[in-house]
């Protein structure tokens, strides 16, 4: 386990040749309320508001969400395998066992969620931004992220095991007990992680960035996966 702590401005990456990560820019048209009850398979959702609307143990694989809000709905155990996000924002979700495998969130931005045991699984995340709230136990293996951004929130074991990060910032967050185990990188910026605790997979750190000082706390980490004792 390597543990570090460390914080870094918000325009550092573009001015220190990071290639930074593209932020969605949701702009939602008027929203039409949503009047029924739990969700359908392949169901097909444009331009609606769920405000507090109680998801649990909703059934919508396959699902399309387009320029929607979610808006402090429970979404406890919903089956949202395959589903899709597309110019969309979740605002106050909360949920656990959440099944979100093999789904594919666009520029998409995530408020203040409070989740637990989330299966992301072999998804793909593109211009997403993660901010505020807390995570336990988000799963996230084989998944594809790009352009997305981690900010001010708290992931509790996140799991990142065989996934493909490309431009991803950490900013502001804390990450306990990360797997980063056969994962890939690219353009992966932590730097201005609060706190980084990293369970497995410090060695497929190459192709991220991190700060003077967390490199000096993962050196033990570093030494350990070479085989080099550090004694006084």
């Amino acid at each position: 386990m390597a543990r570090t702590s460390g914080r870094g401005g918000r325009g550092t990456a573009a001015k220190d040749g990071v290639a930074p990560a593209r932020r969605p820019e949701v702009r939602l048209p008027p929203l039409v309320e949503y009047d029924g009850e739990g969700l359908e398979p392949d169901g097909d959702y444009d331009g609606v508001r769920f405000d507090g609307t109680d998801l649990a143990d909703a059934s919508g694989p396959g699902a399309r969400f387009m320029d929607c809000e979610l808006r402090g709905c429970a979404l406890d155990r919903a089956e949202l395998v395959r589903a899709r996000f597309i110019d969309s924002v979740l605002t106050g979700v909360r949920g656990v066992g959440t099944d979100l495998a093999g789904a594919s969130l666009r520029d998409v931005e995530v408020v203040d969620a409070r989740l637990g045991g989330v299966q992301l699984h072999g998804a793909v995340l593109e211009r997403v931004v993660v901010r505020g709230g807390k995570i336990d136990y988000l799963n996230l293996r084989t998944a594809r992220l790009k352009d997305v951004v981690f900010e001010g929130c708290v992931l509790s074991e996140p799991d990142f095991g065989e996934a493909q990060l490309v431009r991803v910032e950490f900013r502001d967050c804390v990450l306990k007990r990360a797997d980063f185990s056969s994962a890939r990188m690219d353009s992966v910026d932590l730097r201005a992680v609060a706190e980084l605790d990293i369970a497995r997979g410090v060695e497929r750190l190459a192709g991220a960035v991190i700060s003077p000082v967390q490199l000096m706390e993962l050196a033990p980490a570093f030494a350990a996966q070479i085989g080099v004792r550090v004694e006084a």
